[in-house]
């Protein structure tokens, strides 16, 4: 059985009903369509293949070994198809197909490839990226403002109004301390967390960002301090450069950021024994499950989420 790059979805969908009807006239009648467009349409998929899928009698209509072969390739391609089209319509807002993305600092790289990703199974999806914090992007996704949200926790931090939040674990990484360059420790090739008791840490507010705030405080105390609060930490450039401007404090980096940090005011440092935070994604609780897996696949591992045999069967153009 040879594939042709003409073989159409339509034309599956005609052969797959008339070997569920094994009948011209009653498939037919399943499509909405006359009789003759259905059986010129199998016919086009027969000669694009090379190959009888069904054996016609003025009697009855039977499934040829071909035929029987590409039934059930042909309705996983159908239903691949048909499930790119319900996370397209899920994704949708406003009769568009716009997702709407809170995100943070440390998150360009693994943005990037998550949408690479998304885009490769909804190619008509658009992206708009808001930065707000995280605070605010919780409830924008609670009230449909934003569709999803990427945001880091630690595993015990709880979300915002969880009962119309969903949260769904998509990595883990490691976590690393920045600290002013001109303090002894920078000097180490790592450092302990209790070593930082004495010094003040630089976290955000409450109000600005939660479930990193728990995750400092949390980290701290398993530690065995209570951590020195220091100056409420804004966005994660501004934080670095008054740590490397002004007296000695600390914060944690992660991601890409992490990368960016280093110079010669500001030194980081690996932790040890090393914390790590979770990236989740969140979405509205009454989102469909069909988006979230679409949307958990893309920006966990940055490849396609559904199943490539659907995707790539030989008979699909």
């Amino acid at each position: 059985m040879r594939g042709g790059p003409g073989v159409e979805l339509r034309q599956l969908r005609y052969f797959v009903t008339v070997a569920e009807e094994l009948h011209f006239g009653r498939a037919a009648e399943r499509l909405h369509i006359v009789q003759p467009a259905v059986s010129q349409q199998v016919r086009r998929l027969e000669r694009e293949l090379g190959v009888t899928l069904l054996d016609r009698s003025p009697r009855q209509v039977r499934l040829t070994r071909h035929g029987e072969r590409l039934l059930p390739e042909a309705r996983a391609a159908i239903a691949a198809a048909d499930r790119v089209s319900a996370v397209a319509a899920g994704l949708s807002t406003a009769g568009r197909c716009v997702l709407k993305i809170g995100t943070g600092p440390g998150l360009s790289g693994r943005l990037v490839r998550g949408l690479e990703a998304l885009r490769r199974l909804v190619p008509e999806t658009e992206v708009e990226i808001d930065s707000r914090p995280v605070a605010e992007q919780l409830e924008a996704v609670r009230t449909g403002e934003l569709d999803v949200a990427l945001v880091r926790a630690g595993d015990d931090s709880p979300l915002v109004d969880a009962q119309t939040l969903r949260s769904t674990p998509l990595w883990r990484e490691p976590v690393q301390v920045a600290i002013t360059a001109a303090h002894p420790l920078a000097n180490g090739v790592s450092v302990r967390l209790d070593q930082l008791a004495a010094v003040p840490a630089r976290m955000p507010r409450d109000t600005c960002d939660p479930l990193i705030r728990g995750f400092f405080l949390d980290a701290c105390r398993r530690a065995g301090f209570e951590p020195r609060v220091g100056r409420p930490a804004g966005a994660l450039h501004d934080t670095l450069l008054e740590l490397g401007a002004g007296s000695p404090a600390w914060t944690f980096v992660y991601g890409d950021a992490a990368g960016l940090a280093g110079t010669d005011r500001v030194a980081v440092l690996p932790v040890e024994p090393v914390p790590t935070i979770t990236g989740s994604l969140i979405t509205s609780a009454t989102r469909s499950t069909a988006c979230v897996e679409v949307l958990r696949h893309a920006f966990s591992t940055g490849q396609p989420a559904l199943p490539a045999p659907a995707l790539t069967a030989p008979v699909v153009s």
